[in-house]
């Protein structure tokens, strides 16, 4: 896996950006070092007895003199001038991540703020039409090579769909829960983020793995009990989530408290893979990736705290 670990981040070349240009063949009898076999420097600098700011010994006009349009003063604030940064260099940079993750969460509550507004019938369909799309997109963005910021964008409005008219359905079930969900993913993200800078979790290869065989579980469990709802087995509201009970518990809670565990661990190897790439020294261009990956994250997250919430609340 690259970068972390998220397959959201795989096939992205980030570590290309640091990669040197290839040295540019040379003329015949030019030295790739500045001298040619001759011993005559190429690239300007003075010779034994020759003066760089003015006249070499002979009163003849060094280097500097010879330069048009450039005078010693400019000549100093071009010297002293700071070495280009992250953003003069076309790099990613965290501050790029973050905004770009601030627009897509925009784009999100601007799409759930429509569902608000419409007939319950529209909403829903919004919700379905959000769930499909943003399915999609999801997976297109995900093994694009290149990201589309259009398409990113895409992706956070219908996520937005479905997440407003998810929310609108629960909420008026259960007053509360959707106010209940977004304090819980804050916090949820703001915890995860403090454990990653103190360094006391981080994305390991063993953790990965275990990561990858809970995830591959988890979407087992959900596909058959999807399937059981469509196909009437079972009638319950959330299907084998509140059909069935392990020591009075809720199978809905155990499997949820699981499901919030991989969407907070889901974040780390997003956080991982930022800083890897930004070290790397990343086009610019990915922080729309990240933006991305945070996204997807944080709609999984998000979905899986309120549905814990709604199953908590029905058993009430």
């Amino acid at each position: 896996m690259a970068l972390g670990g998220n397959p959201i981040f795989n096939g992205k070349n980030f570590r290309g950006a640091t990669q040197a240009p290839p040295v540019p063949a040379n003329p015949y009898g030019q030295s790739p070092y500045g001298q040619n076999p001759y011993g005559q420097n190429q690239f300007g600098q003075p010779q034994y007895g020759q003066n760089p700011f003015g006249q070499n010994q002979f009163g003849q006009p060094g280097w500097q003199a010879q330069q048009p349009g450039m005078s010693n003063e400019q000549l100093e604030q071009m010297y002293q001038r700071p070495a280009a940064g992250p953003v003069e260099t076309g790099r990613m940079t965290f501050d790029d991540v973050i905004i770009k993750t601030a627009a897509c969460l925009a784009v999100v509550v601007l799409g759930a703020a429509v569902t608000l507004f419409v007939p319950m019938g529209t909403a829903s369909l919004l919700m379905i039409v959000g769930a499909l799309g943003g399915f999609v997109l999801a997976l297109v963005n995900t093994f694009k090579k290149q990201p589309s910021p259009a398409l990113i964008l895409a992706y956070a409005g219908l996520e937005g769909f479905f997440l407003g008219g998810l929310t609108r359905i629960l909420d008026g079930m259960f007053p509360g829960v959707g106010l209940q969900a977004v304090i819980g993913t804050v916090a949820v993200t703001g915890v995860t983020l403090l454990l990653f800078k103190s360094g006391k979790v981080r994305a390991t290869p063993k953790a990965m793995r275990f990561f990858m065989i809970a995830l591959i579980g988890y979407a087992v469990f959900a596909l058959i009990n999807m399937v059981m709802m469509m196909t009437g087995a079972v009638t319950e509201p959330f299907g084998l989530r509140t059909s069935f009970e392990i020591f009075g518990i809720p199978l809905g809670v155990i499997v949820g408290l699981l499901a919030i565990g991989l969407a907070a661990f889901s974040l780390i190897m997003d956080f991982t893979s930022i800083e890897e790439g930004v070290r790397a020294g990343a086009p610019e261009r990915y922080s729309w990736t990240a933006a991305f990956g945070l996204t997807v994250t944080l709609v999984w997250l998000y979905v899986e705290i309120i549905r814990l919430l709604a199953i908590l609340r029905g058993d009430d």
